[in-house]
């Protein structure tokens, strides 16, 4: 199953688009600003959420806020069509019939990787966190409609602290609701932490991370659903003097070290830390192979050397999972020749243009 068809309609730079594709990797190249990045975040958006940039579908329009945009394509045997329609909320479509974001999910298996993530190892704990989220959702797509229901209860509870509301008949219900999806969230992280340090291969190039869900105070490795309802009700007085909640899940933290002197990926140095994460995609893609994965992997040659470049471009190959690419020359790309397509990306004007360079 791969993406065979893609059409874009006044989405970010690109007041039209159509690709037929293969299996074959992608690689697009052009200027900064020339709309390669358009291309990927629009393949993103077939997956659950807002895809790569995060961004609110009204910001992606191409005309600006207030306009619309529509994303078609064939994966396999479906087609899907996500849109936006001015001024509404996404909405998804398979095979003519409104869809549900988190049926996405189930067809391809979405991996990205941008610059933006080049700050993981460094940042506060919420990105790494949704970047586990998103490895996580890869493997159990249900994830998603746990971290869901887990918000919206913890949101009710945290307006019941802000109100300084004290019954304990109000709390108890939430809390139930936020360890029973809690337990699912914490199960299914570790189960993907497991799963993507069995598919690690230092022979690859890459270095081989260890990985640990992190707790903190917040107890967010534990996947009891006893114990993070104890732990609740436990925390209510805390909870209450400031206003929100101050342990469970959604306090995990993703913990990384490699080498043997266990180096810590925040204090290794920018080119280590970029081999880690793309260890860490090409693992998740490895242990996803009986599914159907596409990789998006943005300006990811430029911070490479000529060597690991060689190490990505074959392992890509032997993963054979369908590969999106990025770049701003053909230079980037030399080593892929005849193992890839590739194509020229430009914006003379407002708008954006391809064509294919082989």
């Amino acid at each position: 199953m791969i993406l065979s068809h893609l059409s874009l309609a006044q989405f970010r730079s690109w007041p039209r688009l159509a690709l037929d594709l293969d299996a074959r990797p992608v690689a697009l190249y052009g200027p900064n600003g020339s709309g390669k990045t358009n291309v990927l975040e629009a393949i993103s958006m077939l997956s659950p959420g807002r895809g790569m940039r995060g961004a609110p579908p009204a910001d992606q329009a191409r005309q600006g806020v207030g306009a619309g945009w529509r994303i078609r394509a064939r994966i396999g045997e479906d087609e899907v069509e996500t849109t936006a329609p001015p001024a509404a909320r996404r909405e998804v479509a398979m095979n003519g019939k409104p869809a549900p974001q988190t049926a996405l999910g189930a067809l391809m298996r979405v991996i990205w990787l941008t610059p933006a993530m080049d700050r993981l190892w460094t940042e506060a704990p919420e990105g790494r966190r949704r970047f586990l989220d998103r490895i996580t959702l890869s493997f159990h797509p249900d994830h998603a409609e746990a971290s869901l229901g887990y918000d919206k209860a913890m949101r009710e509870r945290n307006r019941l602290l802000r109100d300084q509301v004290t019954d304990p008949g109000w709390y108890r219900a939430l809390e139930s609701q936020m360890a029973s999806a809690g337990a699912r969230l914490t199960a299914n992280r570790l189960a993907a932490l497991d799963a993507i340090t069995a598919a690690q291969d230092e022979s690859t190039g890459f270095p081989a991370a260890r990985l640990r869900l992190m707790a903190g105070e917040g107890f967010a490795d534990d996947p009891s659903e006893a114990d993070i309802a104890g732990r609740l009700a436990a925390m209510r007085p805390r909870d209450l003097a400031a206003g929100r909640s101050l342990t469970g899940p959604h306090r995990a933290d993703l913990g990384a070290s490699w080498g043997a002197q266990d180096m810590p990926a925040a204090l290794s140095s920018t080119g280590e830390q970029k081999a880690l994460l793309l260890s860490l995609i090409l693992a998740n893609a490895r242990a996803l192979s009986d599914q159907p994965v596409l990789l998006l992997l943005d300006e990811v040659a430029a911070h490479l050397d000529a060597d690991r470049r060689d190490a990505l471009y074959d392992q890509i190959t032997a993963l054979g999972a369908q590969s999106f690419l990025t770049g701003t020359g053909p230079e980037l790309f030399a080593e892929f020749a005849g193992r890839a397509r590739r194509f020229a990306v430009a914006r003379p004007d407002t708008a954006s243009e391809i064509r294919e360079a082989d």
